[in-house]
């Protein structure tokens, strides 16, 4: 019997005595690698990547195809209930697994290991909330081998020396119920932040175009301008007293800090643009993208941006800043950019300030479309906060159901698993 220190180390935490402790290759039935053979895009089967691992499934969309006979086909042919382990990538994804739960016929890729379920020992749902949550992750990457840019964890590996404990296929079964109705809720929140964000779409199309007008103001004037004449450039620097913001495509101008990504600025920010609330901000080199900012903070912003300051009696900013959005503008601001390929392409102030515009003359039209399109903004941002909560509920019930910390009773209802 091993002992509770053995386990912490081997686990990361010690699961209760009437559960099993061995090594992952104990539940097993089968472990393979995936076909490496070149993509081709006429292929005659579909294969799944990585890319294709969404939220612990294997997700259908834009998977790649190859050209295979179907001896090898056979081989590599994805079951039902088969895990895919991805073995080699960056070091934070490698370990990271996709429960295959679909009709149809597809393969896999060299990059994934195919993990076939003793379902008698372990269940492949079970399983697959076992091996991505975090304590289970942070054990998987210990075993993994680190290259120049990417990490491993072969088979042989994950087989002897990565260790679990799981109790019985039954409570595994009820501990299934409980993450799959938080899994029903967190993909009912997506699917209706997917549709108000459709809604907020057609919304913009049809205000920011002139299509659908408020009663009030059907009789007023829309009039053409040049950015130019109601915008001015900001070029203020020298004010690295400053906090670092970051400029974002969908969620404006945010702290540095909060952006999930390396921080690749300078040490030297002389040259940094200040940014202040009301500014637009833009990448100069990707605002054929649509990468454009409100700001609502101060800060400073690297030299690869533009910042424009809305003249204040003549334009709302932003109102501009959801017109900004707009694909017609999106498609002047390509236009307008200078450069021979999109990897060149760049809108510099001078540039921007000559392009015309069509926007209501009233500013009280400008702000009753900026307040409508505001408003369904905050209601997705408040479905977002939602999700993010009911995530992290469901990331903590995870730690205490599957280190066995929390014990699922027969009794247990769905609406006590939220508790």
């Amino acid at each position: 019997m091993k002992d509770k220190k053995y386990k912490k180390r081997k686990l990361g935490f010690v699961p209760p005595e009437d559960w099993d402790f061995t090594n992952f290759g104990s539940v097993l039935e089968e472990t393979q690698y995936g076909i490496s053979t070149p993509e081709d895009s006429d292929g005659n089967h579909e294969m799944f990547k990585m890319n294709n691992y969404e939220n612990g499934y294997m997700s259908p969309e834009g998977l790649a195809t190859v050209s295979i006979d179907e001896d090898e086909f056979e081989k590599y042919r994805l079951n039902k209930g088969d895990l895919l382990f991805n073995r080699t990538n960056s070091h934070e994804l490698v370990g990271k697994t996709g429960l295959f739960n679909l009709e149809g016929d597809y393969i896999f890729a060299s990059y994934l290991i195919r993990l076939v379920l003793n379902d008698k020992k372990m269940l492949p749902k079970y399983a697959n909330y076992y091996l991505n949550f975090n304590t289970a992750q942070q054990k998987l990457k210990v075993l993994a081998t680190k290259g120049v840019s990417q990490s491993n964890i072969n088979a042989t590996n994950l087989r002897k020396h990565f260790h679990i404990a799981f109790p019985s296929t039954t409570q595994q079964k009820r501990i299934v119920d409980i993450f799959s109705s938080w899994d029903l809720a967190i993909e009912k929140i997506k699917d209706l932040i997917s549709r108000k964000k459709v809604y907020k779409k057609g919304l913009m199309q049809q205000l920011l175009s002139g299509k659908k007008r408020f009663p009030e103001f059907e009789d007023e004037p829309w009039v053409e301008v040049k950015l130019g004449e109601v915008f001015n450039e900001r070029k203020e620097k020298d004010c690295t007293h400053l906090d670092l913001v970051a400029i974002t495509t969908d969620n404006g101008v945010i702290d540095r800090d909060k952006l999930d990504r390396k921080d690749t600025s300078s040490s030297n920010k002389d040259n940094y643009k200040r940014i202040a609330p009301g500014d637009i901000g833009y990448n100069t080199m990707r605002m054929w993208q649509g990468v454009s900012g409100y700001s609502e903070l101060e800060g400073i912003v690297s030299p690869a941006y533009t910042i424009v300051t809305p003249i204040e009696d003549k334009v709302d900013g932003r109102f501009m800043s959801y017109l900004f959005k707009h694909p017609p503008i999106i498609d002047l601001f390509r236009r307008y950019s200078q450069g021979l390929v999109s990897d060149t392409l760049n809108l510099k102030y001078d540039n921007f300030a000559q392009i015309k515009v069509t926007i209501p003359e009233s500013m009280d039209e400008q702000k009753k479309i900026r307040n409508t399109l505001l408003a369904a903004d905050q209601e997705i941002d408040l479905l977002k906060e939602k999700l993010k909560a009911i995530k992290k509920q469901k990331k903590g019930l995870m730690q205490k159901l599957l280190t066995g910390k929390v014990r699922v009773n027969k009794e247990l209802t769905k609406s006590e698993s939220y508790a």
